[in-house]
């Protein structure tokens, strides 16, 4: 008997960023690798690239067609923290039967996709995403465990830790970063439609980490929360199934000497496909909120809940302070029944919606998972004729693929009718927003409501660690603007009147480090109506930005960042336990004469942390200012041009 022994030819193919400060070499061969260096200096070792279908067909063999060339472009961006993004890259695409193999290189990172070409259905039984580190760098983990069988509303507060010291009973969700001592390597993707996301897993205990899919499900059962849910009780040997070919998700690689270069970066929103459509109805806007503060009303002729009176209440304070909607949350629709056409009985849902148009204040409304997936055509169609702006749709818990369809039918759907919709117990964004902007925000964010019952979480420090990590990937419904604040000694973990952790001023401060263009005002219309100073400051800060400006940033330990809407612009500061001053540097307002609205920590901050100074300035024209920052603190400005 005679074997035919067919030998790939091994090649190398490299890509340099625009700006030359990015390297990057793929080879081909037995394998497909890829590496990437910065100014010379390795930042990620030969790294594997595969995929394998279900019927053996895999990526790789012979390199058909080699193409390479720049694209430079002024994408116009929409609902995003700038008014236009350049999107400057070098490409390269491999060829090979069955797939193509597309890399682009910016100067902030690398990113790669696979592109099967198939004519036929086909099933994906495993992909390889490696990520091979140099050295034992210590990195910021979301952990999940894998006992969980991929079921998480991805909030997980992140563990500093070597890669090696990585948990062998846990995944990692994304962004993951990784601190290399001269840059930071930021690790995420994008353009995630119709695929599952993607975990890591680091199964060496070494420095390689592994890309890890939850398969697809072949069984799903109503449950979970108030039976809202569906619950995944066994799933299939692949990972995901296609009728069509279609794109993968990018593999994204951000790489910053400078932390701050992390909040300015741009590419997993660029990496998301072109919006096609008209899309100028979505309107950006903040949401006065009634869960957060458990509907605490107070000094009124009625008694305070889920009803009419109540969110009138609600809307009155929302039309007074130019709030552009109230949401109704958990509780208008009958409990347990998955059914969002059974409103319960103390609810007049178009009485309130008329309500609200009169006083230019709109109704968004939360749902379920289920109850909004099982009749999406019918929920749509039947509120967006009452006037209902939205929907908040909840506890999706997963990111395996028929989830992830779900975002995409879901913003479809609600696009046609003119809805907005605000993703919860989500993964984060992958650049659906930008595809279909009326994709508003996100959480897979360990945000404020966890103070309502997290008696030992460090929130302070969560608060300078995720604007590098997480809001990197795009916008996160954190849930700010507590009025009931607290220092480190005197936080408790308070159900039906929560508090949060840190100074006044860090709240208000988080309505511009933090990148939402819908935000919640969390706490009770009643305790805003108490604090007019600082409602007035809030309700008036923009949500989407013409230009973003990284400050003084120390992912962990400290954040800022100016944003400019229009000719105005506004500058958030915040600390982690340890009080500072920050020294930082107006530069970004040019010539001429500016005067500053500020907020900033009282002197006695550190232990009554409602505390705070409300002062007006002149910006000096030296442009340097010193933000002093209490324990937990905070500091947010509003500027404006005098002359």
């Amino acid at each position: 008997m005679k074997f035919l022994l067919l030998l790939v030819t091994a090649a190398v193919y490299t890509l340099s960023s625009p700006d030359g400060s990015l390297e990057l070499s793929v080879s081909t061969g037995d394998e497909i690798t890829y590496s990437l260096s910065k100014d010379g200096t390795c930042v990620l070792g030969p790294s594997q690239i595969a995929l394998t279908l279900t019927d053996g067909t895999a990526l790789g063999g012979k390199v058909r067609k080699v193409r390479r060339g720049e694209t430079d472009r002024t994408v116009e961006a929409f609902v995003y923290k700038s008014a236009s993004v350049r999107d400057h890259y070098n490409w390269l695409t491999l060829s090979f039967r069955n797939f193509n193999l597309e890399f682009r290189l910016y100067d902030e990172g690398a990113a790669y996709r696979i592109v099967p070409t198939l004519k036929k259905a086909f099933d994906i039984e495993q992909e390889t995403a490696q990520f091979v580190f140099p050295e034992d760098f210590q990195a910021w983990l979301p952990y999940i465990g894998k006992s969980q069988n991929f079921g998480t509303s991805f909030e997980s507060r992140y563990t500093f830790s070597q890669l090696s010291g990585w948990d062998a009973t846990k995944l990692a969700f994304l962004p993951v970063l990784v601190d290399e001592g001269e840059c930071k390597v930021l690790l995420t993707e994008s353009g995630l439609t119709n695929y599952p996301g993607m975990f890591l897993d680091n199964p060496g205990g070494a420095t390689t980490l592994q890309g890890v899919f939850a398969p697809r499900p072949k069984i799903r059962e109503q449950g979970g929360h108030n039976m809202l849910e569906m619950v995944v009780r066994e799933r299939e040997s692949f990972i995901a199934s296609f009728s069509s070919a279609e794109p993968l998700p990018w593999r994204i690689a951000l790489v910053s000497k400078d932390d701050g270069e992390l909040l300015e970066s741009d590419m997993p929103w660029l990496l998301g496909a072109d919006p096609s459509g008209d899309f100028s109805w979505v309107k950006p806007g903040k949401v006065a909120w009634d869960w957060w503060n458990d509907w605490n009303i107070y000094n009124v002729p009625f008694r305070a809940g889920i009803n009419n009176d109540t969110y009138k209440y609600y809307i009155d304070f929302a039309s007074a302070n130019g709030i552009e909607y109230v949401i109704l949350d958990e509780g208008w629709a009958v409990n347990l029944q998955a059914d969002l056409f059974q409103v319960v009985p103390e609810i007049d849902l178009q009485g309130l919606v008329d309500y609200g148009a009169a006083k230019n204040v709109g109704i968004i409304l939360w749902a379920g998972y289920w109850a909004f997936d099982r009749d999406m055509e019918h929920v749509c169609r039947h509120y967006s004729a009452m006037g209902i702006k939205g929907f908040k749709v909840d506890f999706m818990n997963a990111d395996d693929q028929m989830m992830v369809n779900f975002y995409t039918r879901a913003a479809e759907t609600a696009a046609r009718y003119g809805l907005l919709l605000d993703f919860h117990g989500a993964f984060k964004p992958a650049g659906l927003q930008r595809t279909w902007p009326n994709v508003i925000n996100f959480e897979g964010v360990y945000g404020l409501e966890n103070m309502k019952w997290d008696a030992r979480g460090d929130q302070v420090t969560y608060d300078v660690t995720v604007p590098f990590i997480r809001n990197v990937a795009g916008p996160m419904d954190y849930t700010q603007g507590a009025m009931r604040n607290a220092s480190r000694s005197n936080y408790r973990a308070v159900y039906n009147e929560p508090m949060s952790q840190g100074t006044r001023c860090r709240q208000l401060a988080e309505y511009v480090v933090f990148f939402a263009p819908l935000t919640m005002l969390c706490d009770s219309p009643s305790n805003y109506m108490a604090e007019p100073e600082c409602t007035s400051f809030i309700a008036g800060i923009p949500t989407v930005w013409d230009e973003t400006v990284a400050l003084e940033n120390c992912t962990g330990v400290y954040a800022s960042v100016a944003r400019r809407s229009g000719d105005v612009w506004y500058v958030g500061a915040m600390t982690d336990w340890d009080e500072r001053s920050l020294e930082l540097d107006f530069s970004f307002l040019g010539e001429g004469q500016w005067r500053m609205e500020v907020f900033r920590d009282g002197p006695n901050a550190a232990k009554a942390a409602r505390d705070f100074e409300h002062i007006f300035e002149a910006v000096p024209a030296s442009r340097k200012i010193t933000a002093p920052l209490a324990p937990g603190g905070g500091y947010t400005a509003r500027i404006i041009r005098i002359d």
